[in-house]
């Protein structure tokens, strides 16, 4: 027996994915409706620390993103400069255990092609081009309608659908995410042999400058700034941007800027964080992922923590009788502390930066929550 036997998942992002994979897999009746045409990743690429990759084993796609991604050991500090020294060599927590490499880059539209793949392969049915426009609600069941059109009635809904969340919203959570000051430029461009792990250059004219290898010829490259409206910029204005502002690093910044002269696109985003308090669900409907909580990518653990709400929810759905006040306690327990610690540390970490700081213990903090996330979910 299972919680439920027929279920909607809106959105189809990494953490609704995974819910859909886990719970078709156990015989769960799965339709995931997402408002995009068709399946779309943003950005360039994505790091993924040991606990994403424990919970992509146990949804049984490890073998495919292993095979697509770039695995590394440890972190590279270096400094700016036309020789880019390198300050520090530091070794990563496994937080997946010793089983799993403790970091992985990967670009996004392949992680999203693969988790999509092992979805309809489990059975789960995908509709693109919808959007979920109501929810209503009963002590048996939950229905959904998209577009203004009943879609069906469901034990229950997961709202997996991202940062704006529509489910949020329906069901009456008014927690947005904030800025925190700080932007992101990025791009993909391809990998010098040298670059073998991620890369993190402090100091200069940015808060934070970096790559991370993504495959044996790719890795995406960002340039970390104070928050600016960047709405207008064109893509020619984007890129000279990326490289003015990346000249005074040198070493593998070299190559990367030879990539965005010939024609690689830079990208313009905000850090954002939220955390909605417990509960997360309002009767038979929940919101998981950045639908419940984000955060800057510090400490690269917003994707690992979606794959984690999405893993501990199916689990508990699976191998329970009842959608019951037990389960969603459980949920709550084993969820909100742990991503609350993600969020809390993230925003620090960049707070720090803005601060100009030099006295904060950074790698203190890391390395406390790398031990944190070393622990099953």
């Amino acid at each position: 027996m299972t919680a439920v036997s027929k279920v909607a998942v809106v959105g189809s992002g990494i953490a609704g994915l995974a819910a859909a994979i886990q719970l078709a897999k156990a015989g769960v009746d799965v339709d995931v409706f997402e408002a995009k045409p068709e399946l779309t990743a943003l950005g360039s690429g994505i790091s993924l620390q040991g606990n994403a990759l424990r919970v992509f084993d146990a949804l049984g796609a490890w073998g495919d993103i292993r095979a697509a991604g770039f695995a590394f050991e440890g972190l590279t500090l270096r400094a700016p400069g036309p020789d880019a020294p390198v300050v520090a060599e530091l070794p990563d927590v496994k937080t997946g255990g010793p089983d799993y490499p403790a970091g992985m880059g990967m670009p996004r539209a392949e992680l999203a092609r693969i988790l999509l793949a092992h979805a309809e392969k489990a059975g789960a049915r995908m509709h693109f081009g919808v959007k979920a426009t109501a929810l209503e609600q009963s002590d048996a069941f939950v229905e959904l309608s998209v577009d203004g059109t009943r879609a069906g009635e469901y034990d229950l809904v997961i709202g997996a659908d991202g940062l704006h969340s529509t489910v949020r919203e329906l069901i009456g959570i008014d927690v947005e995410p904030q800025p925190t000051g700080m932007g992101i430029w990025r791009t993909f461009v391809s990998r010098p042999d040298e670059v073998q792990r991620s890369e993190l250059y402090y100091g200069g004219p940015v808060y934070i400058a970096g790559y991370t290898p993504t495959g044996e010829d790719s890795m995406y490259a960002f340039l970390v700034e104070k928050a600016q409206d960047r709405s207008g910029v064109s893509d020619e204005e984007a890129t000279g941007i990326m490289l003015a502002e990346s000249r005074a690093y040198g070493g593998p910044w070299n190559q990367i800027r030879g990539d965005l002269e010939r024609g690689a696109r830079a990208h313009y985003t905000w850090f954002t964080h939220h955390i909605v308090p417990a509960p997360w669900n309002r009767g038979r409907a929940v919101i998981i992922g950045d639908a419940a909580h984000s955060c800057p990518p510090t400490i690269a653990q917003g994707a690992a923590q979606g794959l984690e709400d999405a893993f501990v929810l199916t689990q508990l759905l699976t191998s329970r009788d009842e959608l019951d006040q037990d389960l969603w306690d459980e949920f709550h327990a084993r969820r909100m502390p742990r991503a609350q610690a993600v969020v809390e540390a993230s925003v620090q970490l960049g707070q720090w930066q803005i601060d100009g700081d030099r006295d904060a213990d950074a790698g203190g903090l890391i390395f406390g929550i790398a031990q944190k996330m070393a622990q099953p979910a």
